[in-house]
């Protein structure tokens, strides 16, 4: 059985994984879903925080597993888990990009995203403590538009402000390391957050094996748990689900 370790992306802690670590477990997987410094439940101040502090908090849950992790970013996230592959390339069985930014070295959030998502940078607000927040009237339509509605509205009510250094730092990456780890990747269709003609560029331009295709929004955690699931199961097990293409 594999340990999986979820990282939520931006604006999102450890709570969004609340559907699909019970699934997980069912299979006899290990599932943590830490919160990153600065969200969720974690007192760090928010300015303090920087893309590689985060790295670093993941890389060191990764070293204390016995065997080597699964380790899956959602969105934001998706930088987080490859600057944590450059760091410790030797406990990661595979890398999981669900609907998340696979970049290059050198490439920034901020960068890709004005190269392509639906809904652009206009409608992120600038907070306190050098944070962004997500208006809430642009939850629902923009990144759960495939969501039953009361898991929108969970999903509106616990989200929070962002560090502004995940969307600016440049990802720190290598072939030596980062690159020799396996990658999967979780595309979603419906996604408004992310193009799907976007995660499929980042795919190009990175290949990753299997491509799982699922027909949701920006978050199958809520909108589609159960398929979520199988997929990363899928991954665990080293065949190719279902859906998949690639």
């Amino acid at each position: 059985m594999a340990t999986f370790v979820l990282v939520p992306g931006a604006w999102h802690a450890s709570w969004c994984w609340e559907r699909v670590i019970p699934l997980l477990t069912a299979k006899g997987h290990k599932a943590i879903a830490p919160d990153l410094l600065a969200t969720g439940a974690d007192p760090t101040p928010p300015e303090n925080v920087t893309l590689a502090g985060w790295a670093d908090q993941i890389a060191d849950i990764v070293r204390a597993e016995p065997d080597p992790v699964i380790l899956v970013g959602h969105s934001r996230g998706g930088l987080v888990i490859s600057e944590t592959a450059e760091r410790v390339p030797d406990n990661i069985d595979s890398l999981v990009y669900v609907t998340a930014f696979l970049l290059l070295d050198g490439q920034t959030l901020l960068g890709s995203r004005r190269s392509g998502t639906d809904d652009g940078d206009s409608i992120l607000v600038a907070g306190p403590q050098n944070t962004t927040t997500f208006p809430p009237g642009h939850v629902t339509p923009v990144l759960y538009n495939t969501t039953p509605p009361e898991w929108a509205l969970r999903a509106a009510s616990l989200m929070g402000p962002e560090p502004m250094d995940a969307f600016t730092a440049p990802l720190t990456v290598t072939a030596d390391r980062f690159g020799r780890v396996p990658r999967a990747y979780i595309e979603c269709t419906g996604d408004r957050a992310i193009a799907i003609a976007v995660q499929r560029s980042f795919q190009a331009q990175s290949p990753c094996s299997p491509v799982v295709t699922l027909a949701t929004d920006h978050s199958p955690f809520y909108s589609a748990p159960d398929d979520l699931a199988e997929a990363l199961c899928a991954v665990a097990a080293g065949r190719p689900h279902g859906a998949g293409r690639g």
